[in-house]
């Protein structure tokens, strides 16, 4: 016998009978035998009659996959349907990459061998009109019996939910055996997409990714913000017309661009995904891969897996005028129970609502500059329909991109979302926000007048009571004067039930009310956040420059204008706040270190005073520059969760934070923003952040909040602290804190 070879990769494509498996394997193997040598088996050869799914079944396991698998050619016996008995021998080539398709090519025992499986489903009547046609009227007296093994082998072994890789049949009878619109051609773009990122497959498949992500990007102005009438686009009006239809979508809306004083972030970034494009989810140690209508169920931590998804390539230069970092890429949410993977202990959250974390990728995009009064147009060239029909906007239900050319989508939206004003764009948002604040002390919330706050007010329940509270900042304390801490940030929950409740209308009034550097609006499906963050987690420039901005000190802004004042001045002068923010401080100086060069990590701002509608707030910022080689998404992990969130040090602190707070935190805590193709990172701290969760009469809200208790807090002023940075959001939906 011949000297075994190194075994081949084994891809298995199982599913109903006439789901598509053939022709999904066959495209698939002609495309990957551009780069490598591949052989296909089909199990229909080897089954023993219309009675032989088990004994077929076991066949392959027994004379093709265990001599594939360890890297010998595999010899097996045909089956002649015509005459009803075993047929000659054939041989299976073991070539670099073997595809096997049929019924039971993912049966158990052949799970443990292979090293991706796949499920293509299909609608009952669809699959037996595609049978029917592919094998005649031969079949016709054998469907039933066939199907009814089909169903007995499903009962006992759960192929479709043990699968890495699953295709959907489309609505409308196309699918992956089909010719027309979600066909095998797209089809096996989708699946090759997704094995590219199975951690089995990655680089055997770089040929395959390489031509994915190598299409050339294009930035292109698409025109002014305000008009030479004085016009100004809404930015609300313009995110709805441009993604208000797509599945997932991005808004990362410097929202207090324009204000006095407001310097820190001078982009929005707008970003959707009709349905088509890829999207990804994690929770507990899974990661879930969408695009179109297949997706993948790896089992791969998240900062793994972005490691592998999120190459920094380099890109040619932008056009002149153009300085936003955002070069298209992968945006969205990371929450905070993904410590579970940077030292932190693992939180169940498999019975939650809300994923630990979820991520776009983003092939167009509009970027807004708010100082140059400037939109840009991004796309990745090749993103285009093939049906030559003009782009519509979102409003219309056509997709946002055609041969027209994205810039002039975006362009014709710009004018659209144009309003009429008798200000220049920003001015109006100015004056709100520099108008007196309304008091969270005050005895009835003030809500905005434009846009209206939800009605009914969504009535909210804390997790934990001003009792409770008070006897979570004692215990905090207590661990604190034994030495396992120096500093907690307690957090604690308030949820609501909101029938109907409208997201979006509530994220137009927040961002009114509450202009932050790093506001944003996400939509993923049945989760949504609005958020009016003003703290900048972690950025990476494309050249490696880091930089941290914790917020630790907090007083609320007064209607009073000579209170207000004095407020800031306490904020300013407060010993307990400047001990808490230096704390963390030097906290963000470690988790930079370890990925910065040495000496370059350095404080360029301590404990300095930001002043915001409802908040004064105290921000330092710690720069570093990035080690040549080091890996960005270590340390982007290196740094999570911040540690404005947590207290110090980090991994004891979270440890008794699990203790004390009776639950996970969500998405409140984490990060949200982007990975920029070009290796650039933009991330905000997840706080005054309003989630919902479900649809329609199902929604439900939360919102988290927290304060850092240290050994001179006093327990009351950590409780009313708490208020203070829920009042923006309650106030603005009409609701009350809860007691």
């Amino acid at each position: 016998m011949a000297a075994p070879r190194t075994a081949p990769l084994l891809i298995g494509i199982d599913g109903r009978s006439g789901a598509g498996k053939t022709t999904l394997a066959v495209e698939l193997c002609a495309r990957l035998r551009q780069h490598r040598t591949v052989s296909l088996f089909h199990l229909e050869d080897i089954y023993p009659g219309w009675q032989g799914l088990e004994q077929g079944i076991q066949r392959y396991l027994d004379t093709v996959l265990a001599p594939l698998s360890t890297g010998h050619d595999a010899e097996w016996t045909t089956w002649d349907w015509a005459a009803g008995t075993d047929g000659p021998l054939r041989t299976t080539p073991a070539a670099e990459i073997v595809v096997i398709e049929g019924v039971g090519a993912c049966a158990e025992g052949a799970r443990e061998l292979l090293d991706a499986t796949l499920w293509v489903s299909g609608a009952d009547d669809e699959r037996k009109s595609r049978a029917l046609a592919r094998d005649g009227e031969s079949y016709v007296p054998f469907w039933d019996t066939w199907a009814e093994q089909e169903e007995r082998w499903l009962a006992t072994d759960p192929v479709p939910e043990s699968v890495d890789v699953t295709v959907r049949d489309t609505a409308g009878g196309g699918g992956p055996g089909s010719s027309g619109t979600g066909g095998a051609g797209d089809a096996v773009d989708e699946v090759l997409e997704l094995l590219g990122h199975h951690p089995a497959l990655h680089a055997e498949l770089a040929p395959e990714r390489s031509a994915l992500t190598s299409r050339p990007l294009r930035i292109t102005a698409a025109g002014p913000l305000a008009s030479e009438k004085g016009t100004a686009p809404d930015a609300g009006a313009l995110f709805a017309e441009l993604f208000g239809n797509d599945a997932h979508a991005v808004w990362l809306d410097s929202s207090d661009a324009g204000l006095p004083g407001a310097t820190r972030n001078r982009f929005s970034i707008m970003a959707g995904n009709p349905g088509a494009g890829l999207s990804m989810s994690h929770r507990c140690g899974v990661t879930e891969l969408r695009r179109g209508t297949s997706s993948a169920r790896l089992p791969l931590p998240f900062f793994r897996w972005l490691a592998t998804a999120w190459t920094p390539q380099t890109l040619p230069a932008a056009p002149a005028g153009y300085d936003c970092p955002f070069r298209l890429g992968w945006l969205g949410w990371l929450g905070y129970e993904l410590k579970r993977e940077t030292g932190g202990s693992d939180q169940d959250t498999s019975g939650t609502a809300v994923p630990d974390a979820g991520l776009l990728f983003a092939d167009h995009a509009v970027v807004l500059d708010h100082q140059e009064g400037l939109a840009w147009a991004l796309e990745l060239a090749g993103t285009e329909p093939d049906d030559g029909a003009a782009p519509a906007p979102a409003s219309s239900g056509a997709g946002p991109v055609g041969r027209e050319g994205w810039a002039a989508v975006v362009a014709r939206a710009l004018e659209t979302a144009r309003t009429p004003t008798d200000t220049a764009p920003g001015t109006a948002a100015a004056a709100a926000a520099t108008a007196a604040p309304a008091s969270p002390a005050a005895s009835a919330p003030s809500t905005p007048s434009s846009p209206s706050a939800p009605s009914p007010a969504p009535r909210f329940t804390a997790r934990d009571t001003h009792r409770d509270y008070l006897a979570k900042v004692l215990a905090s304390q207590d661990e604190i004067r034994e030495g396992n801490s120096y500093e907690v940030c307690l957090t604690t929950t308030l949820t609501a039930d909101a029938p109907g409740f409208d997201v979006a209308a509530a994220y137009q009034a927040l961002r009114r009310r509450n202009p932050a550097p790093f506001a944003a609006l996400l939509r993923f499906g049945d989760v949504s956040l609005a958020s009016t963050s003003p703290e900048r987690f972690l950025s990476i420039d494309a050249g490696g420059g880091l930089l941290a901005e914790p917020i630790k000190g907090t007083r609320r802004r007064s209607a009073d204008a000579a209170e207000d004042a004095a407020l800031r001045e306490d904020l300013s002068t407060s010993l307990k706040d400047r001990a808490e923010n230096i704390m963390i401080v030097d906290l963000l100086r470690n988790d930079l270190s370890h990925f910065a060069e040495p000496g370059s990590v350095t404080v360029s701002r301590l404990c300095a005073i930001e002043s915001y509608a409802t908040v004064h707030q105290m921000v330092s910022s710690i720069r570093a520059r990035l080690r040549p080689g080091a890996s960005r998404v270590e340390a982007v992990a290196a740094a999570f969760p911040a540690g404005s969130m947590t207290g110090a040090p980090k991994i004891s602190t979270m440890a008794i934070l699990d203790g004390l707070e009776g639950g996970p935190r969500g998405i409140y805590s984490g990060a949200l923003g982007y990975f920029s193709l070009d290796g650039s990172v933009d991330l905000s701290v997840v706080i005054r952040t309003l989630v919902a969760s479900g649809a329609g009469e199902d929604t439900r809200l939360s919102l988290g909040v927290g304060g850092a208790v240290t050994a001179d807090s006093v327990p009351e002023d950590e409780y009313q602290e708490i208020r203070t940075k829920a009042y923006g959001v309650l106030s603005t939906l009409g609701a009350e804190y809860p007691e």
